[in-house]
């Protein structure tokens, strides 16, 4: 058991603007992964691993170039996953970083990286585990650019992910059929 936001304030200065939308948006994303799992207790799904990784998905944001949420980084935003990954596995957390950089869109395939020219490794990273699925399926719901605690509807997060033609939207709605 880990206390994820014990690792998250060595990277966030506690109370500045950066921490705050990155716990926020990560609470509403565990809260809602948990919310599924009470309604599916038939999955078995770990429920404190996902919570752990839910609060840790997003923790490579400080590594990127996003100034409407508080990043002032060198990388690319899309370069989060993997980047949060590599800082959880230099901590001792494999599991958690496999979380990070598959929960990018529904996931990315290495087609998609190689056709889009991604900065990326050349390597599928789509959820596999119940757990990866779920959280890359609730934090579909939040945004860390506007009204953090807002949930999305449906409507909304299919329409965002159709923009991508990389069965972004089937892979959701599988999720959301396992999870919904």
């Amino acid at each position: 058991m880990i206390d994820p936001l014990e690792i998250i304030k060595r990277y966030y200065p506690e109370g500045s603007n950066i921490y705050n939308i990155l716990v926020t948006h990560s609470e509403c994303v565990r809260d809602k992964a948990l919310s599924c799992i009470d309604h599916h207790p038939e999955l078995k799904i770990d429920r404190q691993f996902v919570a752990e990784a839910a609060m840790l998905h997003d923790i490579g944001i400080f590594y990127t170039y996003a100034p409407p949420i508080g990043c002032m980084g060198t990388h690319l935003y899309i370069e989060h996953g993997i980047l949060g990954a590599k800082l959880l596995r230099q901590l001792g957390y494999p599991r958690h970083a496999l979380v990070c950089e598959r929960h990018t869109g529904t996931g990315l395939s290495k087609d998609y990286i190689l056709r889009t020219a991604l900065p990326l490794p050349e390597r599928d990273m789509i959820p596999e585990s119940l757990e990866e699925k779920l959280v890359c399926y609730a934090d579909k719901f939040f945004s860390k650019n506007r009204n953090l605690r807002e949930e999305k509807p449906i409507t909304l997060v299919r329409t965002k992910l159709g923009k991508f033609e990389d069965g972004s939207v089937e892979r959701f709605d599988m999720m959301h059929k396992l999870f919904g």
